[in-house]
């Protein structure tokens, strides 16, 4: 894999084998980040980090830093190579947890970009409420990677910015009031 934009533009990294993960595509990836827009100095919460990806594509093009959240172990130490090797120890924090057991244990932790990639195959709404609730920052946005035959949920205090379709995933944007 490699990053798609910003200072880290072209660098390769490692990504977890035989993992259960969904990775995003290079295209959606860019539409992401190209729909954030300008993301200098945001803070980012990444709670089912997968390869990394996400977090690494935030630091490059600007976020402050990343909390990368992700359970499996293999794919965890896949995370903390890719960050000693790509010199983003100052900026990626990757944490080894379950998402839900993190955030209890970081209630009071606020970020200004929460991305929420559930395993496809256990999406855990319930789970995704409560981070939303707790991590987005008032006025903050959640970007949520939900299966694209699957109507997405609804979130209290926040409202549908929007949602756009790539294959068969679709990224949906919410913005917490």
């Amino acid at each position: 894999m490699r990053i798609i934009a910003g200072r880290l533009k072209g660098r390769q990294f490692y990504e977890p084998h035989r993992h259960k993960t969904h990775p995003m595509s290079e295209k959606a990836r860019g539409a992401l980040f190209n729909a954030l827009g300008d993301i200098e100095g945001l803070t980012f919460l990444d709670a089912f980090a997968g390869s990394g990806a996400l977090a690494f594509e935030a630091v490059s093009r600007g976020a402050k830093n990343v909390v990368a959240i992700e359970k499996d172990k293999a794919a965890h130490s896949v995370i903390a190579k890719n960050i000693n090797e790509l010199g983003l120890g100052n900026e990626v924090q990757a944490v080894r947890a379950n998402s839900a057991g993190w955030s209890i244990h970081n209630m009071e932790k606020k970020f200004d970009v929460v991305i929420l990639a559930p395993p496809y195959d256990n999406l855990q709404t319930n789970l995704l409420d409560t981070l939303t609730k707790r991590h987005v920052k008032k006025g903050g946005l959640l970007v949520l990677d939900w299966p694209g035959k699957i109507k997405p949920p609804d979130f209290d205090n926040t409202e549908l910015v929007v949602d756009k379709n790539y294959g068969d995933i679709q990224l949906v944007f919410y913005r917490k009031f």
